[in-house]
């Protein structure tokens, strides 16, 4: 039996590739299917099943697509409800891949249907689970997402299931069993997650707080549920996409990479009604970028972030982007569902100047020139996490979290200027690009962020001020 581990960084991702004798499972595969195709091809394998641990909601699932150009068979758990061909397994069920085992292990809590798979080789020993987002490394899933899809479900009820889950269905598994989970750290499914992304059972049982031994299901519920934040926007859109189905990812590049003139992609704007999304580098949209337009960098967690500040997947979207870069763009913003991109600038913003249409900027000073400025009156905005805020940040800064943008607009200074600050300086562009698209001009963005401002003279804080927006 051969078990990989298939991981995409940018949206803190999982899949895994298990093969034993020429054949071929894919478990949580992305919407780009042609690298686990190319993968079983490797193998001479031919890919048999497409196992899903749930209904996604932070990515569009490649289940679809992958079962229709191999003829593998989609296979969920135990009260799933696709509205596409799939085998619905019953708890315990089991399936022969090659001359491996794979078991279906119903453990509802993270949604419903939530369902793990255990993984025997040809000797019938138990080597690994595949967890999905009922148990991470260092974590388990959260239980809020389910309750939008289901009357009189709360996110109490969903812990209370997942707390069962655990106890009843997984800790009582073997200590050397290696957990394949589908999410790592920077995954919004879940909120102490390690930067580890495999353990032993036995690791997780000492070291996971949600497993410990003597733990109450009413602690638990209390210990899961605290600082938990909202979901992002586009979680139930997800989920509705990978239950209902979706358009091919290859017909959506098709009718997305279009290479538009910039009188075109101008008139765009208004015919299509089209936000203009720049995904270049935040050092080029800081010196010129069309008035109006959102920045978020392909270099950094530019899906996540999508997703999260953009709300709506049905958004026509027209890209600025690197030469050379169109069909990336277009693959990460499908990976969570927005598929409707119109086409990009041709020839980039140097074509826009090239046309003498106008361009905008971004005031932005090294963090040595924001010391020399600062003092007590100093307003300054940091957009980092409240968990970073706390554990490090300068006096009298306002925390206004990027992803509380939209609903914590209003607490931004609006007639007098101030400072914005992130850890490296990838999120304060994007809510510098934001505040600008929606008026507010009065913003200096801090360069290489809190990195940069921690070797300055400015003496920093370590509590949190009862200005921090949670």
């Amino acid at each position: 039996m051969k078990i990989e581990q298939i991981y995409t960084g940018c949206i803190a991702q999982a899949a895994y590739y298990l093969e034993s004798n020429g054949e071929a499972a894919i478990f949580d595969p992305l919407r780009e299917v042609q690298p686990y195709i190319d993968r079983a091809d490797k193998d001479n394998a031919k890919i048999k099943y497409i196992f899903e641990t749930h209904f996604h909601a932070d990515f569009v699932s490649g289940h679809i697509d992958l079962s229709k150009k191999t003829g593998g068979k989609i296979v969920y758990g135990p009260t799933a409800k696709p509205e596409f061909d799939a085998v619905i397994a019953t708890d315990n069920q089991e399936f022969k891949v090659g001359s491996c085992t794979i078991k279906a292990i119903h453990t509802p809590g993270h949604t419903l249907e939530s369902t793990c798979y255990l993984l025997s080789d040809e000797n019938n020993k138990p080597h690994g689970i595949i967890t999905g987002d009922t148990l991470f490394i260092g974590d388990v899933g959260r239980p809020d997402l389910a309750q939008a899809f289901v009357d009189d479900l709360t996110q109490e009820k969903l812990a209370s299931y997942l707390y069962d889950s655990l106890r009843n269905k997984i800790m009582p598994l073997p200590d050397d069993l290696i957990v394949y989970p589908s999410h790592g750290a920077g995954s919004a499914c879940g909120k102490n997650m390690s930067k580890e992304t495999t353990d032993t059972l036995g690791n997780q049982k000492k070291t996971n707080y949600a497993l410990r031994a003597e733990m109450t299901k009413a602690e638990f519920t209390s210990e899961l549920l605290d600082g938990l934040g909202l979901p992002p926007a586009y979680f139930p859109q997800n989920v509705m996409l990978n239950i209902h189905g979706y358009a091919s990812l290859d017909s959506v590049i098709e009718k997305s990479n279009k290479s538009l003139s910039p009188v075109d992609f101008k008139k765009g704007v208004i015919e299509h009604e089209a936000l203009i999304l720049d995904v270049r580098h935040e050092d080029d949209f800081v010196k010129a970028h069309i008035p109006g337009s959102i920045f978020i960098g392909l270099q950094g967690n530019f899906a996540p972030w999508v997703g999260a500040l953009i709300m709506d997947v049905n958004q026509p979207l027209l890209v600025v982007c690197p030469d050379g870069k169109e069909e990336e763009a277009i693959t990460r913003l499908s990976r969570v569902g927005f598929d409707n991109v119109i086409g990009f600038l041709h020839g980039g913003i140097s074509a826009w100047k090239q046309a003498d249409f106008e361009t905008d900027s971004i005031e932005s000073v090294l963090p040595e020139t924001f010391a020399t400025r600062f003092s007590e009156e100093t307003k300054v905005v940091d957009v980092r996490k409240p968990s970073e805020f706390a554990a490090e940040h300068i006096p009298n800064a306002v925390n206004i979290p990027l992803d509380t943008i939209n609903t914590h607009f209003n607490e931004v200074p609006k007639n007098e200027t101030f400072y914005l600050h992130c850890a490296g300086g990838y999120r304060s562009v994007i809510m510098a690009s934001i505040l600008k698209s929606r008026g507010n001009h009065n913003l200096i963005n801090v360069e290489k962020g809190m990195s940069g401002i921690r070797n300055t003279s400015i003496q920093l804080s370590n509590f949190v001020c009862p200005t921090t927006i949670k």
